[in-house]
């Protein structure tokens, strides 16, 4: 095992977020923050649904922290991703001053934590997490995958 059991219940609390969002036919991304050993923040992508650009797992998951602890600051808090977090949820995640990010999994097209990008772990900012991936990684790609498996589907019945 390379992660403590509660990394393992974290990260597949997150999945569980992102199956919520691949039932509601939005891309499956689903986050959870943690502080002290409890949740107390979820989200998964609600992109579609809300009509809005910005509700990604990630920053639904950080605002339901922060309104939980009453903070803007989340630095004794974690966050769990399925995926790979973009440009502007890793924005997010370096304002709010999250501790420790864990990913499930890369995202090529618009990863920013080491694929396309590696701004969590830039020197450049004035935080700086740990960042760790690879938890639950083969359960997020196949999520993934049948998501788009079946958008292609749906897409060729409409033609």
């Amino acid at each position: 095992m390379l992660f403590s059991e509660d990394h393992y219940k974290f990260m597949y609390a997150a999945l569980a977020e992102a199956q919520k969002a691949f039932d509601e036919d939005e891309i499956p991304i689903g986050a959870v923050v943690t502080y002290k050993n409890q949740i107390i923040g979820k989200g998964y992508n609600q992109v579609e649904k809300l009509k809005d650009a910005t509700a990604h797992a990630e920053i639904i998951a950080i605002t339901a922290a922060s309104n939980r602890l009453s903070s803007k600051y989340l630095n004794e808090c974690d966050i769990y991703i399925s995926l790979e977090p973009c440009v502007m949820c890793a924005g997010a995640i370096l304002l709010s001053r999250l501790s420790n990010v864990y990913f499930a999994s890369f995202e090529t097209k618009f990863g920013a934590a080491g694929s396309l990008y590696n701004l969590l772990e830039d020197n450049k900012y004035n935080h700086k997490p740990n960042v760790y991936s690879g938890l639950y990684e083969q359960e997020s790609q196949l999520l993934m995958s049948e998501f788009f498996k079946k958008t292609r589907e749906k897409n060729k019945s409409v033609l």
